[in-house]
């Protein structure tokens, strides 16, 4: 697959993602925030949950989970850090997501999928 068609299939899956996270309540509150060091497909709110949401679309949901790698992981991390103080509130629960977008299914929502140092910090 060639980038222009895996860029395509990407903001498809983000938008797809979306939807599917406002349907569970959750507000979006920012799609591709970026930051020195990383990006972060979504950024959303539900309640006191700030969650910080990498958004793998794939054609099977082993590719999807083979993509979400330890790297990319800490990339997320890294850019959810400097993000994090744009977005929270006082009390607020801070978790990094993922979100597996495969053709036919449902998508999968995995939260709090970061067990590194940074994870499920209470500001």
């Amino acid at each position: 697959m060639n980038r222009h068609a895996a860029e395509k299939r990407g903001r498809g899956g983000e938008a797809l993602a979306c939807w599917y996270l406002r349907l569970k309540g959750w507000r979006i509150l920012a799609r591709r925030a970026r930051v020195p060091g990383g990006e972060v497909d979504i950024v959303a709110r539900r309640g006191s949950t700030l969650a910080f949401v990498e958004v793998k679309a794939r054609a099977s949901e082993e590719a999807a989970a083979f993509a979400l790698d330890e790297w990319r992981l800490r990339r997320v991390v890294v850019a959810a850090e400097r993000l994090a103080p744009r977005y929270m509130k006082a009390n607020d629960d801070i978790r990094i997501d993922a979100l597996f977008i495969v053709p036919g299914r449902w998508p999968r929502h995995l939260p709090d999928v970061w067990q590194g140092d940074s994870s499920r910090r209470r500001y």
